[in-house]
């Protein structure tokens, strides 16, 4: 009798077959490294994958001229806080709230927003899922294991534990989180979720989560309309919480931005 060892990776190809169930499309990250055959970054401290979300500002913001279009892109890469949270909470303003732009027509300047998500249609922003992409920022290497792209902004970060490791627990994926944090910051500037997991089970924060902020199920008092299960397996945990019809429902004008001082904050 043949049997398959549970291993990190085996969950992480999971949750990616999942996903890409849930209508996702996997991208191969050393196709599109800067040393890849593809590549769609400059260096491997580039955390936006810059011509998708042109593409996704250009088809979302048609009437807004390019250059206006462009300078609101340069807005959300000049997040340069020493502070992260500043970072992330600006970051969240600009995608729920729009990106204030100012052009010229017909010989007068004009005020307009530009947005990043489109929130009316949302067939029409891309979902991306890759695995154990590379970043390195001040020389540190890291690979978080899955992250999630909405029109190029990778704005969900997914840690996977092996469930056959005693000592490979939800809590230690937490720690991971906290260590990506510290190592990594560029990433987290624009990160909405992130999900932890050791295949038995799962949880769900933002970024200034502590531990026991993080959650298997939402509060009631978000409006998020969809159950996740406590002691969830991983299976059910993303089919639950990372459908695209839930993804579709979080970016809304109702969404968690982030928590602080033990205090959910949303823009409800």
């Amino acid at each position: 009798m043949t049997t398959n060892k549970i291993t990190e990776s085996v969950i992480e190809e999971l949750a990616i077959e999942l996903l890409e169930k849930q209508g996702y499309r996997y991208i191969y990250v050393p196709d599109i490294a800067p040393d890849g055959e593809n590549p769609e970054r400059d260096s491997f401290e580039d955390v936006l994958l810059l011509e998708r979300l042109r593409r996704a500002v250009g088809r979302i913001n048609p009437s807004i001229p390019a250059d206006a279009r462009e300078d609101a892109i340069k807005q959300i890469q000049r997040l340069n806080s020493p502070e992260l949270i500043a970072n992330n909470e600006a970051f969240h303003r600009m995608l729920t709230e729009g990106i204030k732009v100012s052009y010229q027509k017909d010989g007068a300047d004009r005020g307009d927003i530009v947005w990043l998500v489109d929130f009316n249609n949302p067939e029409s922003n891309e979902f991306l899922v890759t695995n154990q992409f590379t970043v390195i920022e001040n020389n540190i290497n890291k690979r978080p294991d899955v992250i999630i792209f909405v029109n190029g902004l990778p704005l969900v970060v997914i840690e996977l534990k092996n469930p056959a490791d005693e000592n490979a627990t939800v809590n230690s994926a937490f720690r991971q989180i906290q260590t990506y944090k510290q190592a990594i910051p560029g990433l987290f500037t624009y990160n909405c979720f992130i999900l932890i997991s050791d295949g038995l089970e799962a949880k769900a924060g933002t970024l200034s989560s502590e531990f026991s902020r993080f959650m298997a199920s939402m509060p009631s008092n978000i409006k998020i309309h969809v159950r996740i299960l406590t002691k969830v397996t991983v299976q059910l945990f993303f089919i639950d919480f990372l459908s695209m019809t839930y993804l579709k429902n979080k970016y809304s004008k109702h969404v968690i931005l982030y928590i602080k001082n033990d205090t959910i904050i949303t823009n409800a």
